[in-house]
């Protein structure tokens, strides 16, 4: 079923008047896949008491995509404590009371989670937060939403209410701001980021925006910087794993946004752009992408302390800066992983092998990559107490004397026993 309904809108502000409600009915199977008991019993729970609930969000956008989310979003004309007591009367548990202020309430049936948000309309934002009131109003609500993409509902009978194009947009795989960019972005500032994010998952084309959009978020960019490194870096992460991930840190240089979210103010896109097209077919970690754009230990501990990122993040993208040009592979013997195994074992970190791994992705070392994945560390098989027992006593040499067998045992590319390493060993 197709259809156009006309809705009233909201008067004032960038918020268009009149807006052409679309809707349309979707039947496929990844919907049908989401009724479980647990839906079931929610979904029949809301029709008894007379309130309205709806799929929203990110969910819609990849039902339509015809992808089963992962998450699900539930919208509902139910203020928070109608919720609380329709869900007390019914037995339901209720659990992680956290997002309540905010509307959300978060009910357990048959085992599973379902967290309900009751329509909303912001009341003042500060580009950071924003205070907001309750209504019954799904056009209020979606005109809140920062993407049309990201503004949609879908009922739980399968109809789709779209009151932004947003699923014309998903079709021709255009990212847009619901209404203004600029009023959208100056809510929350983070959107900026948001929109990169979700060009990377929509669009086809890496270079197919509204030019109005660039303005606007050229314009208000300053305001990043007073978003958190938290939540800078969740979303960054998100970007230098999509598509189109070059053209989009390029982007954020051309458009003078890196002073703001912790990219070094030099960085190397060329270098950047060149090891992206290296490792974006080998799941690369966002890090080894980030890492392109940082030319010393000084820059990453910048970064660092403006993004807050991971104390397996920060190793990473140390021993990539320090790495990316010393640890190579050796043009005598190109296919040859040694120079890389001898590290790995020298090294005795657990998580060596993965950091050599990132390595080779960044250096598009790709035959490598995959000999290295297939390479098991071997263990060094002669102890201190063996020396020991061939009377050497001293701490000191016992250090010496093993570290000349595991040069030994690295030049045999590791097949030397105890026994043929021992034998080094002048009586």
């Amino acid at each position: 079923m197709w259809g156009r309904i006309l809705s009233l809108g909201v008067a004032g502000g960038a918020r268009l008047c009149r807006r052409s409600l679309f809707t349309m009915r979707l039947k496929s199977s990844e919907f049908q896949s989401l009724f479980t008991e647990g839906l079931k019993g929610l979904t029949e729970l809301f029709e008894q008491n007379q309130y309205e609930l709806r799929i929203a969000g990110g969910a819609v956008r990849d039902l339509l995509s015809a992808k089963r989310p992962e998450d699900v979003d539930f919208a509902t004309t139910a203020t928070p404590e109608e919720m609380k007591a329709m869900f007390q009367s019914a037995g339901i548990r209720m659990i992680n009371n956290k997002g309540e202020t905010h509307g959300t309430i978060t009910a357990r049936l048959h085992n599973e989670n379902f967290e309900v948000t009751t329509l909303r309309v912001d009341v003042q934002t500060d580009g950071r937060h924003a205070e907001v009131e309750f209504t019954t109003d799904w056009q209020k609500d979606a005109e809140r939403r920062d993407l049309t993409i990201n503004s949609m509902f879908l009922g739980l009978d399968g109809t789709l209410y779209d009151y932004f194009n947003g699923y014309e947009d998903l079709q021709k795989r255009k990212v847009r701001f619901v209404g203004s960019a600029e009023q959208r972005i100056q809510e929350d500032y983070l959107r900026i980021l948001r929109y990169f994010r979700f060009y990377g998952k929509v669009a086809l084309q890496p270079d197919d925006h509204d030019p109005e959009t660039l303005t606007a978020i050229r314009d208000n960019g300053r305001g990043l910087a007073a978003i958190s490194g938290e939540r800078v870096w969740v979303e960054l992460k998100k970007i230098m794993v999509g598509n189109h991930t070059a053209h989009l840190l390029e982007l954020i240089y051309d458009l003078e946004l890196s002073q703001y979210i912790g990219l070094p103010p030099g960085g190397d896109v060329d270098e950047m752009k060149r090891v992206w097209h290296n490792a974006k077919d080998h799941a690369p970690k966002p890090m080894t992408i980030l890492a392109a754009l940082l030319q010393s230990k000084e820059e990453v501990e910048k970064m660092d302390v403006r993004l807050k990122v991971s104390r397996e993040e920060k190793t990473l993208a140390q021993f990539l800066v320090r790495y990316k040009r010393d640890l190579c592979k050796n043009e005598e013997e190109p296919e040859s992983l040694k120079p890389f195994t001898d590290f790995i074992t020298d090294s005795r970190e657990l998580d060596s092998k993965s950091k050599v791994c990132e390595l080779l992705k960044y250096q598009g070392e790709h035959k490598l990559l995959s000999a290295l994945g297939r390479w098991s560390i071997p263990n060094f098989p002669v102890s201190g107490h063996d020396l020991r027992r061939m009377g050497i006593t001293s701490g000191k040499e016992i250090g010496s004397t093993l570290q000349k067998l595991r040069d030994v045992w690295k030049k045999s590319h590791y097949h030397m026993d105890k026994e043929e390493l021992l034998s080094y060993i002048k009586p």
